[in-house]
């Protein structure tokens, strides 16, 4: 895979934004590297120096676009606050902004099979980033006895999996009887028994 590791402002930067644009005006399956190209501004052998097909380079605006996510959201937690309530905050903070991201919401809209491997087959990087960071936090909070005792590895990805719900289909299950809001309350009660000691 390529790598992420690239400041802002880089070519690489505009070429994903181009690709983003993409596929928010057509779609996925509509996207060519060509297109990406000419969008950016440049030529195509430039666009395939960076990746070699699409769906690389879709891997590679998934991971920056989740990462953005998940680092507004980690960036947004008050440290002053208990370990759990920061967690659990910063779970369905993300939780909502993932659920209303541009390019999220696109891509379930006309490509949902883009989002099938991550959630029936394999973890993505964007995946991995989030359960690192959590593992961590839930690591720190057990050694200051803020969150309960156990794996914080298993602890860290059943929070993940109780989360892919709220994210991919909560929306079928709002209506008149239930709100997203009161919902996302239950995702944090939820949530917030899950690591209390």
């Amino acid at each position: 895979m390529t790598s992420l590791r690239n400041s802002p402002g880089e070519p690489r930067d505009a070429y994903l934004d181009a690709a983003r644009a993409c596929i928010l005006d057509v779609g996925w399956r509509r996207t060519t590297l060509t297109e990406v190209a000419r969008r950016a501004g440049v030529s195509r052998m430039t666009i395939y120096r960076s990746w070699s097909d699409m769906p690389t380079l879709l891997g590679d605006l998934m991971t920056r676009e989740w990462t953005g996510v998940v680092q507004a959201a980690v960036a947004a937690e008050g440290a002053d606050r208990p370990a759990v309530d920061r967690l659990v905050s910063g779970i369905v903070g993300t939780v909502r902004v993932l659920r209303e991201n541009e390019l999220f919401v696109r891509i379930v809209e006309l490509d949902p099979e883009l989002v099938l491997p991550y959630v029936l087959s394999r973890r993505g990087r964007s995946q991995d980033l989030i359960l690192s960071l959590t593992e961590a936090a839930i690591r720190d909070a057990q050694a200051a006895g803020e969150v309960r005792a156990g794996n914080p590895v298993a602890i860290a990805r059943g929070l993940l999996l109780a989360t892919h719900g709220f994210v991919l289909s909560a929306h079928t299950m709002v209506d008149d009887l239930a709100s997203e809001a009161e919902l996302d309350a239950e995702l944090t009660t939820l949530l917030t028994r899950s690591l209390a000691p």
